[in-house]
């Protein structure tokens, strides 16, 4: 049976049968990937709380023919017990992991998945804020995915800033003359921020008002939500 090793980061888990799970992997190498871990809900398992979300694991893994089978697990970063010891830092980790699986569905990306190793590394070192970590990590997988906000020039049209209005179908913001009735008005200072989240200039992040971080969160989740073509269920539990 053909095996191969990869590195991973365990996105979420199913029990099957009585002692088996299925876990779903983003994986360095090789993308998505789906696999059986059999045993594991033992207690005697060998390496079952090495396969929770959140962990970082070196795994080697054999060839199935509708599912491959986890062979081996090695902790590279064990973030899953500090991560869910916290509730904003688990309810943040579980948005980035439900993301990472929706913007991965056929084939993987290095860079997708180095972006979430070092968001669930820095959510595990309280670095920053859950909340910005989380926001910080949405703007930049959707960029990488293929939509990337506009927080300077005009999404539409490219007429150079300052703009106010942001509309999440056209890419972000927009300036009067492209944007529709209503659309929503962003304060300058939500603006500089989601540019700062997008960028990671952390420093900017730390010196924003709590109503700042509030409206910019409001922003982020429309725009995750509007991309990704569906909702994020773990959203609803991220504290604003």
């Amino acid at each position: 049976m053909p095996v191969y090793r990869d590195e991973a980061v365990v996105l979420r888990t199913h029990k099957l049968g009585e002692a088996d799970r299925i876990i779903t992997l983003l994986t360095r190498q090789h993308g998505k990937v789906r696999a059986v871990a059999k045993g594991v809900r033992r207690t005697a398992s060998k390496f079952g709380a090495r396969l929770e979300p959140f962990m970082v694991v070196d795994v080697q893994l054999y060839i199935g023919r509708s599912l491959d089978i986890v062979n081996q697990a090695e902790s590279i970063g064990s973030y899953g017990a500090v991560i869910t010891a916290d509730y904003g830092s688990y309810t943040a980790a579980s948005a980035m992991v439900e993301t990472a699986d929706k913007l991965t569905e056929s084939e993987g990306s290095l860079q997708q998945y180095l972006l979430l190793v070092g968001a669930l590394r820095s959510l595990s070192r309280h670095e920053h804020g859950s909340g910005a970590t989380l926001n910080s990590y949405l703007l930049r997988s959707l960029s990488m995915a293929g939509w990337a906000p506009s927080f300077q020039a005009c999404a539409r049209c490219g007429a150079p800033g300052p703009h106010s209005a942001f509309v999440a179908q056209v890419g972000g913001i927009v300036c009067d003359n492209c944007a529709a009735p209503g659309s929503p008005r962003l304060a300058p200072d939500t603006i500089a921020l989601l540019s700062a989240l997008l960028t990671g200039d952390w420093a900017y992040t730390a010196e924003a008002s709590d109503t700042t971080h509030a409206q910019a969160t409001g922003v982020v989740a429309a725009y995750t939500q509007w991309h990704l073509g569906r909702g994020l269920r773990s959203l609803e539990h991220v504290r604003p």
